[in-house]
């Protein structure tokens, strides 16, 4: 009798293993038809992107903080071309206990031959659009990345620290384009 009541248990377990699979498969399938239900009308990105240009580190001025972004200081991501993808690396030390919290991911164009409409992966099931709505063209110094729902935003520099001026034109194109800028939190570098 012990052995039946066991496999049954060993049963529901993976039962229930599947159900959990089941329902991030369903979260995911929600979360990509709700980014494509948005109320908005179309984000226009910049033209091009010169994606060699575009690779290496990009510190985080301000944005709409991601959950895991919780604490976070000292955020950059560090994008590298390699065979045709970005190599998308996130990195930021937790204020509250001093740890590096980081990530890899890639990232690719969402149709061919568009570089500033980029879809980001850092797991397997999901991706997310990054779309670039301004870049500085001549050296690459900034961009104004979000998303077409209006619900992610990052103001990005090569340095720590930006010019209030570029922040504050920045800040007035992302309310242009209808971004709601008073969840903007500043990042705070060290």
């Amino acid at each position: 009798m012990p052995t039946l009541l066991t496999s049954f248990v060993r049963c529901l377990k993976w039962v229930s293993f599947f159900m959990k699979q089941q329902q991030i498969i369903v979260l995911g399938i929600l979360f990509s038809l709700i980014q494509g239900c948005s109320s908005h009308p179309p984000l226009p990105v910049v033209d091009f992107v010169d994606l060699e240009r575009y690779q290496g580190r990009w510190y985080e001025i301000a944005s709409f903080p991601l959950r895991p972004q919780k604490n976070c200081t000292n955020t950059y991501a560090q994008y590298t071309l390699k065979e045709g993808e970005i190599e998308v690396y996130n990195h930021c030390i937790d204020s509250t206990n001093g740890k590096v919290k980081d990530i890899t991911g890639k990232a690719y164009p969402e149709s061919e031959g568009s570089t500033s409409k980029l879809r980001v992966k850092f797991f397997k099931l999901f991706s997310a659009p990054y779309h670039i709505l301004a870049l500085d063209t001549i050296d690459y110094q900034y961009a104004l990345v979000g998303t077409p729902s209006r619900e992610y935003l990052w103001i990005l520099c090569r340095e720590q620290q930006m010019a209030p001026e570029q922040f504050n034109a920045l800040v007035l194109k992302a309310t242009d384009l209808g971004f709601d800028v008073s969840r903007l939190n500043r990042t705070v570098h060290r």
